[in-house]
């Protein structure tokens, strides 16, 4: 997993750089494209306009703190993209759904803040909260550097007080997806090609170990896992299958996507990629 946790050295969490995310639980051995949902014509909105302070107590420290959160109710879905990343008018809905204790670094998603074992605890004070460096921000919204630099903090808690591998995963689906965010900005402001690159790899890095955690995920938890039914966890391991080349795997998911009873979204969804795929068989 080399790369993927650096720069926690600068966070003062620089022994936890070269760790295997999923060391303890392997198993068995594309460009994502944008689905339009339809469109309304609606005033520009601005990001600020779109969260909210929101207080939380920390479950490892104890001490109240605030967070900046989207309004749900307030956002606009513009758009799907195949690997199910949604796309919002006015704002990167990934740059909100980490939850960091301002006071003792502890990190996570928002639906896994909150639930944290005794024994979790110590492995997180002992191994977070005794030598983060914590960031200030004064920004009336999170940047993309902020909001990259908070995830890390969450997959360095995730890792450190051994969470599940669905957890682990689902942090860096979602890392990915920021980078994903990031690159977009960056292409309409018209960066040069090695900075897009560099933003690029590190999508790509943390979508194929999204991809590996989740694969360990399916063999070893209960559905739902992180929050998705046992179908859509297989669409989207297909979808990232074939991303990575693993075409036998994506077919094999997709084969069993069409014959259970789900959505017809998904099914067409799973249809139209076995179709890309077997449109790239025959043209090689």
């Amino acid at each position: 997993m080399a790369g993927i946790l650096d720069g926690l050295k600068s966070l003062g969490l620089g022994n936890l750089e070269n760790s295997d995310l999923f060391a303890e639980d392997e198993p068995k051995k594309e460009s994502a494209v944008e689905r339009p949902v339809a469109k309304k014509a609606v005033n520009k909105v601005k990001e600020s306009d779109l969260i909210f302070d929101k207080e939380f107590k920390c479950p490892v420290c104890d001490k109240k703190f605030t967070a900046k959160i989207m309004k749900s109710g307030r956002v606009r879905l513009v758009s799907t993209d195949d690997d199910l990343r949604p796309k919002y008018d006015g704002i990167d809905s990934q740059k909100y759904d980490i939850i960091l204790c301002e006071h003792c670094g502890y990190a996570a998603l928002g639906k896994s803040f909150p639930t944290v074992l005794s024994s979790q605890v110590k492995l997180i004070k002992d191994n977070i909260c005794s030598s983060v460096k914590l960031t200030k921000y004064v920004d009336p919204i999170y940047t993309y550097e902020q909001a990259a630099e908070r995830y890390k903090l969450a997959l360095a808690c995730a890792l450190v007080k051994k969470a599940k591998s669905s957890e682990k995963a689902l942090i860096c689906l979602k890392s990915a997806w920021l980078f994903r965010g990031q690159l977009e900005e960056m292409e309409a402001a018209g960066e040069d090609k090695k900075k897009l690159d560099s933003i690029r790899a590190r999508e790509n890095e943390y979508l194929e170990n999204a991809y590996k955690g989740f694969l360990v995920a399916r063999e070893k938890e209960n559905t739902p896992i992180a929050g998705m039914d046992s179908v859509t966890l297989d669409y989207l391991l297909a979808r990232l299958a074939y991303r990575f080349g693993d075409n036998d795997c994506a077919i094999k998911l997709i084969g069993g996507i069409l014959v259970t009873t789900c959505s017809e979204r998904i099914k067409d969804r799973a249809r139209e990629l076995k179709d890309t795929i077997m449109a790239e068989k025959k043209n090689k």
